[in-house]
């Protein structure tokens, strides 16, 4: 496992992380499975796992504390988020901090996730939504100065808008923000106009989560694809979605041929950018957490490959459905 600088924190942190929504959020979970799943991406070198209060109303943090407890001689970095208080996933436009992040509302679900996590201090929490317009406002930024200095968050970071990825700049310029995660892969590629130069200038982590466009870029999905009932993925793969992403999918997969299995190139997009931290794809079976850790070995991709991949490019504007 190669290892990259988690920003000015100084981290060494695994080229893959984990991202942990899957074992919570999403239908055909399974603990045992989970679990083990888990226990081997330690094995192989990870050592960053993404959760979040609302990826199963905080089962999946619970998950995460029994793997900390399993590898309790290792140093885990952990990250949660904080839910939105109206539950709109993206926020309304015009919705304001007080609807959404409001100073006692923010500290209660710290305090959720220190439970659940069974921790004193959270690593890295972020914002599970945000909006720039509300850098101006001072209570969260009282809050996230006050849970610092209580040593209840070592730092924190924002969770950006799915094709919004320049919406937390002046956020950024408050200093207060160690990190962001963003959607960034092959067909998101638009985290590198803006984003991404102003956080390598001023040393902010990036996160790049949805490596694999919620499964599209596995190359597992046709247009007969569905989910069990309440499965995000139902939304996101609606009709709007489902059958132009089928067509790109297989125009890319074309383009790769079979030198490379797609989750591989898909991955190595984005590890091939150095200003990305570390990317934290989904995983629940051990076959995959095996193929994706080994991807993290920091060789990236050829600038003939990364030149080949560029047409993919898919700029798209958030809709109702495009959390």
């Amino acid at each position: 496992m190669h290892y990259r600088r988690f920003g000015r924190l100084g981290w060494e942190v695994s080229e893959i992380g984990y991202g942990m929504w899957g074992m919570a959020g999403w239908s055909g979970s399974d603990d045992p499975t989970s679990h083990k799943a888990l226990d081997l991406a330690v094995e192989m070198g990870c050592n960053f796992f993404d959760t979040a209060w609302a990826y199963g109303d905080g089962k999946s943090e619970q998950i995460l504390a029994g793997l900390l407890k399993r590898h309790s001689t290792k140093k885990l970095y952990t990250a949660s988020k904080i839910p939105p208080k109206n539950r709109k996933w993206p926020p309304y436009k015009g919705s304001t901090i007080e609807e959404v992040f409001p100073k006692e509302y923010i500290i209660e679900y710290t305090e959720k996730s220190l439970s659940n996590l069974q921790v004193d201090t959270i690593d890295f929490l972020q914002f599970h939504v945000w909006e720039d317009q509300w850098s101006e406002h001072d209570d969260w930024k009282e809050t996230v100065r006050m849970l610092k200095d209580q040593g209840k968050v070592q730092s924190f970071g924002i969770s950006v808008n799915r094709w919004e990825p320049a919406n937390c700049i002046k956020t950024l310029d408050t200093g207060l923000i160690d990190g962001i995660q963003v959607i960034y892969n092959i067909f998101d590629q638009s985290p590198e106009d803006v984003l991404f130069p102003y956080c390598e200038k001023n040393n902010i982590a990036i996160i790049a989560r949805v490596p694999f466009d919620e499964g599209s870029l596995t190359g597992n999905l046709s247009l007969d694809s569905r989910w069990a009932e309440g499965d995000f993925r139902n939304i996101y793969f609606g009709p709007e979605n489902l059958p132009s992403t089928i067509d790109r999918v297989e125009k890319l997969r074309s383009d790769i041929g079979n030198d490379m299995s797609l989750p591989e190139v898909s991955l190595r997009f984005i590890t091939s950018n150095p200003t990305v931290t570390t990317v934290i794809p989904g995983m629940r079976q051990l076959r995959n957490v095996e193929a994706n850790m080994k991807a993290g070995d920091g060789a990236g991709l050829s600038k003939e490959w990364i030149g080949k991949l560029r047409p993919h490019r898919w700029d798209r504007l958030p809709t109702d459905w495009s959390y």
